[in-house]
């Protein structure tokens, strides 16, 4: 059913009331809907966390929020998200916050387009939200309407022993990165070691040396066909990938490699680096898999390419699934909610359990680990992001990136000949 014919006053709320009169609406409140009877939260069956999180602030910082508006926990499957949410705003019956589908909430999206989610920035809640996230969501969704209980940025963790024993440091720029990795291996070091089985932490290489070289919006523009992926600087990511990888550099059997098998290889100092999100701080923080200890790895963002307009301090991320407000549902209890959890989730989710989060911490926080305190920092410092190569592109596209990355590492399928397959699918699917 075509969503831009429905309404929805949220679970639990009056009937017969007008959804979007504004009846509830105090001054100086940016709600317009309806509070319903309860604060109806609706979660991935998957992520038990947030509930968790969510349930704890309820009892602590937002307890006056919960006792004016009780929180009440939905669930739903995460592959059944799509079908559920778009159910559920087809009968008028969204929950006041809950899961979405990404394409669902973008301005052109069933959810969007139909006005059916709330944009944060409209409502002035952003001020507890760290510009990093803020220019993800603004990337990914085209505007800021998910609530960043999860944010992670990727780069390359290091073994700052290996580092040290080879007289090596952090590279600056890609003609670096391949030095080092060419001294590494002659030292019988495995330069790198990623999961080319999954596809995608293969595509990540290439993705962001094309960031590097084109500048931040090099993704925007092949979605928006302002550029190909068969122009000359995009292929050049893909020719750099495939020149490193015919040195060797990501070891043997690195197209069969599955993640558990790549990140073991790093924490057990077989091999020097591993690219990957930060959300591989919990594998860091857990002295049972990590064999050469914390206080070994470091951090740092992909090299900067010479001569390219990209920044070495632009960063990919991503905050998780979309956690959106229904606009009908956004009376001004639930903005008290929005508010409380803006400010305190921060610090509830990484002091309980170390989770970053794309908020602000308010607080003190105690016996964080070291790396989660330098991600944190860092995290915290940063303005602007960068999307991954496939962030922006359809699913049948999505899937060739990785289908055909085996025939790229292997070099059995030319650089052109990669990006050239992958141009032809986006515009078939556009």
């Amino acid at each position: 059913m075509p969503l831009t014919a429905c309404g929805t006053t949220g679970e639990g709320a009056d009937p017969g009331t007008t959804p979007t009169g504004g009846a509830q609406t105090t001054a100086g409140s940016a709600a317009t809907g309806k509070d319903g009877k309860t604060f109806t939260v609706q979660t991935a069956n998957e992520n038990p966390a947030l509930r968790e999180h969510l349930e704890a602030l309820a009892g602590n910082q937002c307890k006056a929020e919960n006792e004016a508006l009780p929180i009440e926990m939905l669930t739903v499957a995460q592959a059944d998200v799509v079908q559920k949410v778009t159910l559920l705003a087809s009968q008028g019956a969204m929950p006041a916050h809950s899961i979405a589908g990404t394409a669902m909430v973008r301005p052109d999206g069933d959810l969007g387009a139909a006005k059916l989610v709330i944009n944060l920035s409209d409502v002035g809640a952003l001020d507890n939200v760290l510009p990093a996230a803020v220019s993800t969501e603004e990337k990914v969704y085209g505007g800021v309407v998910s609530m960043p209980y999860q944010y992670n940025i990727e780069g390359i963790f290091y073994n700052k022993q290996i580092f040290a024993d080879n007289g090596i440091e952090e590279p600056q720029t890609w003609d670096e990165f391949v030095a080092i990795s060419e001294k590494l291996q002659a030292a019988g070091v495995t330069p790198i070691s990623q999961a080319g089985a999954a596809g995608w932490p293969l595509t990540r290489v290439i993705g962001m040396y094309i960031q590097r070289n084109v500048g931040p919006e090099a993704m925007a523009d092949i979605r928006d066909d302002k550029a190909k992926l068969t122009d000359e600087a995009y292929v050049a990511g893909a020719k750099a990938f495939a020149d490193y990888a015919a040195k060797g550099y990501f070891g043997e059997g690195v197209s069969s490699r599955d993640m558990d098998q790549a990140q073991n290889m790093f924490l057990s100092g077989k091999a020097a680096m591993f690219y990957d999100g930060t959300w591989f701080l919990s594998a860091i923080n857990d002295p049972d898999r990590n064999t050469i200890g914390a206080e070994n790895v470091g951090f740092m963002p992909f090299p900067a390419v010479d001569g390219g307009k990209g920044s070495i301090d632009q960063y990919p991320a991503n905050a998780g699934a979309p956690m959106v407000f229904s606009s009908d549902a956004y009376g001004p209890k639930t903005e008290a909610w929005v508010k409380c959890i803006a400010a305190n989730y921060g610090q509830e989710a990484l002091q309980s359990t170390g989770t970053i989060s794309g908020f602000k911490v308010n607080g003190e926080v105690t016996d964080l680990s070291p790396n989660t305190a330098e991600i944190q920092e860092r995290i915290a410092g940063i303005d602007e992001t960068v999307l991954w190569f496939e962030a922006l592109f359809d699913p049948k596209s999505n899937s060739l990136a990785s289908t055909n990355m085996t025939l790229l590492v292997t070099g059995q399928m030319s650089a052109e000949d990669y990006m050239a397959q992958l141009q032809k699918s986006i515009d078939e699917n556009r």
